[in-house]
């Protein structure tokens, strides 16, 4: 028999039970579906962190870290792990420059300031970086942005594209989160003032606060003057790209040039304890300046853990992006096992269902199969024409399960903001082409395993007792 009538032959007999047929695919379609969406939630993870490591220098990145300094303290590595007994300083970028298979060191700082801007105000996240690992980040920004020049007159940001949610309207004092509208502001035109001195700026709210309070209040008190904070002139150099609701790697932090960030600062605490920065026990700085971190680029990935180890002997705490991929990975794994073996359980059931369909098939068709013995046909057609039944049911579920599944996705990312929503770069769910394909032929697969059996079944059928019952 030729391969076209076998198909005529599988087509009609689906057609002829078009409910059984439609049940019998629909649950294909519901496994196909599970078993995609399920996948591509995994995948999607695993891609965010992807540009996550890309944004942090790629794999050959080591995160060192000491003694605490800055504002905020960069807190990677495991609590089991040694603390640090040495700061980060221009000697030890120096120091760690010298070490074999270390092709480049550069120092981090990052400091909390209040940013003023209009009838806004914000307190933000400056971190200093040189020009060459700002480069190195792989920053996407918006068109006409471009990265702080060295020896600016003012100091240039790069701004976070949800910097804008720190911002908060003078008076009313409510932000993003409470009205959900972004503020008013353009960061690349609009005249901005940063103040380094966060106390002075608290101290100087406080007494026009006191103020107004006293005003109305008992006679004969007079208030101390404090001394306002000393503003500096900022412009917006570059912009991330993506909106308010987009999350990446760079999304609360505003970039500057490390140097002049520095400079600033010991310009604005002449003689006086920069925040952040060690002190001795009578609260004097010391002469150094301490960095909040340093990035260590080794030259070759194979080199990355050994240059690590030696790092971390020298008094520091070390993380690499490496470490970080592997521990992902593992996660990642433990949840794509689970979120595909729920998948995996509705495409068995499916299964379940193509086997009883065809089982049910052959009992409505004893006397057809006896009929075309007869005539001749052999039995290795037969097992083919219910072979290919289950196929056409794998095939039908496969295909609408895989236009179902990229509906699925995309309601997922745009209910979850595309990630933004659960502190993700990029979409929550990723479906790539292999991903269709393997699906594609996993259901025509599991249609013609559970069809195997009942196919089986036919050929053994006597062909006068098939015709005789039938």
């Amino acid at each position: 028999m030729r391969w076209i009538d076998l198909l005529r032959m599988s087509s009609s007999s689906l057609r002829r039970r078009k409910l059984r047929t439609f049940l019998t695919v629909l649950g294909v379609v519901v496994g196909t579906a599970s078993i995609v969406v399920m996948i591509s939630l995994g995948l999607g993870m695993q891609q965010s962190i992807y540009r996550e490591i890309e944004q942090s220098g790629g794999m050959t990145a080591i995160t060192v870290t000491g003694k605490a300094a800055g504002d905020q303290m960069v807190y990677m590595g495991d609590d089991s792990e040694e603390e640090a007994t040495k700061y980060i300083t221009d000697e030890t970028m120096k120091e760690l420059e010298k070490i074999e298979h270390v092709k480049s060191a550069t120092p981090t700082l990052t400091m909390s300031s209040v940013m003023l801007a209009g009838k806004y105000y914000g307190y933000v996240q400056l971190v200093g970086l040189t020009p060459e690992e700002m480069k190195r980040q792989n920053m996407k920004l918006v068109k006409g942005s471009r990265l702080p020049e060295e020896g600016s007159a003012t100091l240039d940001l790069v701004f976070g594209n949800g910097v804008g949610t720190m911002f908060y309207e003078k008076g009313t004092d409510k932000g993003y989160w409470e009205t959900q509208q972004p503020p008013d502001i353009n960061f690349m035109k609009d005249q901005m003032f940063l103040i380094l001195d966060q106390q002075a700026y608290f101290n100087s709210q406080s007494q026009n606060a006191g103020a107004e309070m006293g005003s109305g209040g008992a006679e004969g008190g007079t208030a101390q003057t404090v001394k306002p904070p000393k503003k500096y002139v900022v412009q917006g150099s570059g912009m991330v790209e993506g909106d308010i609701e987009s999350y990446n790697a760079n999304y609360y932090n505003v970039y500057c040039d490390i140097n002049a960030l520095k400079s600033m600062l010991q310009k604005e605490y002449a003689g006086r304890a920069i925040p952040g920065q060690p002190t001795t026990k009578t609260g004097k700085p010391f002469r150094f300046f301490a960095y909040t971190s340093a990035m260590v680029q080794a030259d070759d990935i194979d080199h990355v853990e050994s240059l690590a180890a030696e790092i971390q002997s020298k008094g520091y705490r070390v993380s690499t992006n490496a470490e970080y991929l592997k521990s992902m990975q593992k996660q990642f794994a433990m949840v794509q096992a689970v979120l595909g073996g729920i998948g995996a359980v509705s495409l068995f059931v499916a299964a379940i269902g193509i086997a009883n369909t065809m089982m049910m098939s052959i009992y409505e068709r004893t006397k057809e199969i006896g009929v075309i013995k007869v005539l001749g046909c052999s039995l290795r057609n037969i097992k083919q024409m219910f072979l290919l039944e289950a196929g056409f049911i794998g095939f039908i579920g496969g295909a609408v399960g895989n236009i179902l599944s990229f509906l699925m996705s995309f309601a997922i990312n745009v209910v979850t903001g595309h990630g933004s929503m659960m502190g993700m770069d990029g979409n929550i769910s990723y479906i790539p082409f292999w991903l269709v394909a393997g699906s594609m032929l996993f259901a025509i697969f599991v249609g013609m395993a559970a069809g195997y059996f009942p196919a089986v079944r036919a050929m053994k059928l006597s062909p006068l007792e098939a015709i005789r019952n039938g």
